[in-house]
């Protein structure tokens, strides 16, 4: 029997419960078959801390190699840090993580030479097809010579270039508490953070893929609790949380409230652009705040909206040459590391934004959080298309509204909007909705909840 592997190739990455899902064996399979799709002659690989990924990359290695392809293995590391390798090396690459998933899971993270993006439209269902075939008809024919295994650090080199791409000449001290729940953060910010007139407080640095505290996931407001608290115990300045493959990053203020991801991308997206002479692109999805696209305008950049999720961000990025994107999951993506996602490079920028003066975060980023939002709300529904048929009936008809359907529906009023948008792998819709104030907000989200929900 040929396994059945649509349970587990998503849309932008391989991801599933080891062993019950996909083993070493099957991993194997995964590494002939990028190597056979990408036609590369070498590639490079990582992998995190979950106990199954050094099998599972080790594995992979070899699949590729047998058919005659070098890699190079970086070991530990972030998924920015293997995006980093791969558009250094110019190699394709392939992550081992499952991100903030629990710890029996585990994945892969796959790019093109130059961090490129690869998803089922790129070379996953070609991937997907050979390892089904391969699992039924045997181990694929090996090269007649067979690739090379050898390890390679990064670390150095990735931090390097991350600070080479922030002015961190002028930061005063500060005291910041990070929170890298048991994930690869506690690989990664020591080395790009040490020298710099910080005082870290560490929260949670042992790599431990069982994750003994809590979810390496911050974008649940659970996993905060612990960094807002330490935040206040200890006086600091801010609060940083990154996720179990420590490509995203969250921000807590000094009170330990957190900054919303929309307000890091206005706040990014405007030293961007003054590093860029106050020209350039700016990539936002369609569920960030207002605010985002205002401050790119009056810093001088030009903002495009565009659907939620990092394939759709990466290839506008790659089409205008657009500078930098944000999304409000707390991805953030840099023309300057390859168009693809770094948390840390953004930790960086605000670190250089708050320590270049004097004045507290919650002050700083007041400027950027202009407008009163509801966060993501899900609700789960029968009948998904029926329900945006409804929402679309209630508003489709009244005056000074504008419908759009780009990702889900938009709907936008003068002084409000909201989008619905369907998960893709649950039969659930989510809500976000911004107003110019919390009453409007409130009711409008309380009205749109109404019909979603019939």
């Amino acid at each position: 029997m040929a396994a059945d592997l649509s349970q587990i190739v998503k849309a932008y990455d391989v991801r599933g419960i080891v062993p019950d899902q996909w083993d070493e064996s099957l991993a194997e399979l995964f590494g002939a078959a990028f190597a056979r799709v990408t036609g590369a002659s070498a590639i490079v690989t990582g992998h995190d801390m979950r106990p199954s990924s050094p099998g599972l990359s080790g594995a992979f290695a070899r699949g590729a190699a047998a058919q005659g392809v070098d890699v190079t293995e970086i070991g530990l590391c972030s998924t920015d840090q293997l995006y980093y390798a791969s558009g250094a090396l110019d190699l394709p690459g392939a992550m081992f993580t499952a991100s903030h998933n629990p710890a029996r899971y585990n994945g892969i993270k796959l790019c093109r030479a130059g961090a490129a993006p690869v998803g089922q439209e790129t070379g996953l269902t070609e991937i997907r097809e050979l390892v089904e075939k391969w699992s039924e008809t045997g181990v694929p024919e090996p090269a007649a010579t067979a690739g090379t295994v050898t390890r390679r650090e990064t670390l150095d080199d990735y931090a390097a270039h991350l600070r080479s791409l922030v002015d961190l000449a002028s930061v005063r001290h500060l005291k910041v508490v990070v929170d890298a729940g048991n994930g690869m953060g506690g690989h990664t910010v020591p080395t790009v953070l040490a020298g710099l007139p910080l005082t870290v407080v560490p929260m949670y640095f042992e790599l431990d893929g069982t994750f003994p505290h809590h979810e390496a996931n911050p974008l649940d407001p659970a996993n905060l609790v612990d960094l807002q608290q330490r935040v206040r115990e200890e006086g600091a300045d801010l609060g940083l949380a990154f996720d179990g493959d420590a490509d995203r990053c969250f921000v807590v203020d000094e009170r330990g409230e957190p900054v919303s991801p929309s307000v890091i991308t206005a706040l990014v997206a405007s030293r961007e652009l003054a590093r860029n002479g106050g020209k350039g692109t700016i990539i936002h999805n369609l569920i960030t705040s207002w605010s985002v696209p205002e401050v790119v305008e009056e810093n001088g950049g030009t903002p495009v909206r565009t659907r939620v999720g990092h394939s759709f961000i990466k290839a506008e990025m790659a089409t205008s040459g657009a500078i930098f994107g944000g999304e409000h999951s707390a991805h953030y993506y840099f023309r300057d590391f390859w168009n693809a996602d770094t948390g840390m490079l953004a930790a960086l920028h605000v670190l250089a934004a708050l320590g270049g003066q004097q004045g507290a975060l919650s002050a700083l980023v007041d400027q950027y959080d202009r407008y009163a939002g509801s966060g993501e709300i899900n609700s789960t529904v029968d009948d998904q298309a029926a329900r945006l048929a409804a929402i679309r009936a209630a508003y489709e008809d009244r005056d000074g509204i504008t419908l759009d359907e780009l990702d889900g529906l938009t709907v936008t009023a003068a002084d409000w909007w909201f989008n619905v948008r369907p998960s893709n792998t649950e039969p659930l819709l989510r809500l976000n909705a911004e107003a110019r104030d919390q009453a409007t907000m409130a009711r409008i989200r309380d009205e749109a909840l109404a019909v979603i929900r019939g």
